[in-house]
């Protein structure tokens, strides 16, 4: 799986350098996330996300894990962006998107965590959009946004010690995704899910901690989420069947030009 980093220019907030800053979010703000085709998702996210996405683990066989959402087949591909920038309608978006451009980061010069913004980001600028700062205080936008960013911050690492503890237990095997095309078959890995098998084999005492954790209904959001599988396969065969057609069009276009110039 492909995961891009969106944060080009990201920068710690500052009264003085930012007093004058100011946010409009533009008509294409999810362009940002064209190319990736995986996000992280806290656990809080399982019940909303699990209902468009494919809801996997990703790590390594040391045991650090962590959560996402497929959201293509193929790498450096989103499904769920347009073409004009905008994430699907009535379709979920994960806060790891929502919260751009902003993201909590550590400073150079300490290990604590500061409010940063990705100053490349378009809507960025000093003339319109939503204020960050008035009279040297944060505004009720920034406000909130710092909120939303500090629940987030804690229930994704909650989320992580979640897939650790699944890892621990022996739960999770690696999957293979296969996709057929008319060149061949393309294969999606680097992804883990709960083995059906190694779940239903638990001990009692296991199934009651994990109850008591949350995590049993967790792991049957996560199990349901990957009949969302097909739905992306079809998705993407649409998409190349749009392509084909849009390729077919501008072939007739152009073999047309010359005969009209002829003509």
């Amino acid at each position: 799986m492909s995961a891009t980093v969106f944060y080009e220019r990201a920068v710690a907030l500052d009264r003085a350098a930012h007093q004058d800053t100011k946010i409009q979010i533009q008509p294409d703000h999810y362009a940002f996330a064209r190319d990736t085709n995986a996000l992280p998702i806290a656990a809080s996210e399982f019940a909303d996300a699990g209902r468009h996405y494919p809801i996997v683990f990703v790590g390594d066989e040391q045991g650090n894990f962590h959560v996402a959402v497929l959201l293509g087949l193929e790498d450096r591909s989103n499904l769920f962006v347009t073409a004009e920038g905008m994430w699907k309608a009535d379709t979920y978006v994960p806060a790891f998107a929502r919260r751009y451009p902003f993201v909590l980061g550590t400073t150079s010069d300490t290990d604590r965590l500061a409010v940063c913004i990705d100053e490349s980001y378009p809507g960025i600028n000093r003339a319109e959009g939503v204020a960050l700062f008035e009279d040297g205080k944060e505004t009720g936008y920034l406000t909130q946004m710092m909120e939303f960013l500090r629940v987030f911050q804690g229930e994704m690492e909650l989320t992580k010690q979640m897939a650790q503890r699944l890892n621990e237990l022996g739960l999770l095997v690696a999957k293979t995704i296969t996709i057929s095309q008319a060149e061949g078959d393309r294969y999606l890995s680097g992804f883990w899910v709960v083995d059906d098998q190694k779940f239903a084999g638990i001990d009692d005492v296991r199934v009651v901690e994990l109850h008591r954790a949350g995590i049993l209904r967790l792991i049957e959001l996560h199990r349901a989420s990957l009949g969302n599988v097909p739905r992306l396969a079809m998705m993407l065969d649409e998409q190349r069947r749009q392509k084909a057609l849009q390729q077919q069009e501008v072939a007739s276009t152009t073999d047309a030009a010359p005969r009209e110039a002829a003509a």
